[in-house]
């Protein structure tokens, strides 16, 4: 099977969970593959164009939910951006914390991240 093109989606100060799926994804039997859009810099309409971009050149995309996510302004036009282009999406709780989602999010399903919930996400793309 041809390795995905996964777009992550994350808060910056969820980093380190970014960094464990990476991990994940380096293991020799991990279905897919993904490319990192991180804000590095405050982002300004060109960043939007260049992530609008890389977004539609997915399979799919992972959004990592967690306490930051309501002031996640990237990460939130990020998920808006895969919508809008029509790319599957999941999100994934980063923990066992369990904070309101934003207003946009609301009455979506945010899955346990388990290997089971991404292999079957990505075997549905």
């Amino acid at each position: 099977m041809a390795k995905k093109r996964i777009f992550i989606a994350f808060a910056v100060e969820d980093k380190t969970y970014r960094d464990f799926l990476v991990g994940q994804a380096k293991h020799a039997k991990t279905p897919f593959d993904f490319i990192d859009m991180s804000v590095k810099e405050p982002w300004d309409a060109q960043w939007k164009t260049n992530c609008r971009a890389r977004v539609k050149g997915c399979d799919g995309a992972i959004a990592l939910i967690s306490k930051n996510t309501a002031k996640a302004d990237g990460e939130l036009w990020e998920i808006k951006c895969a919508d809008e282009e029509a790319i599957p999406t999941m999100l994934m709780w980063i923990n066992g914390d369990r904070p309101g989602l934003p207003s946009s999010l609301n009455g979506r399903r945010v899955n346990i991240w388990s290997w089971d919930n991404l292999e079957s996400f990505i075997e549905k793309l």
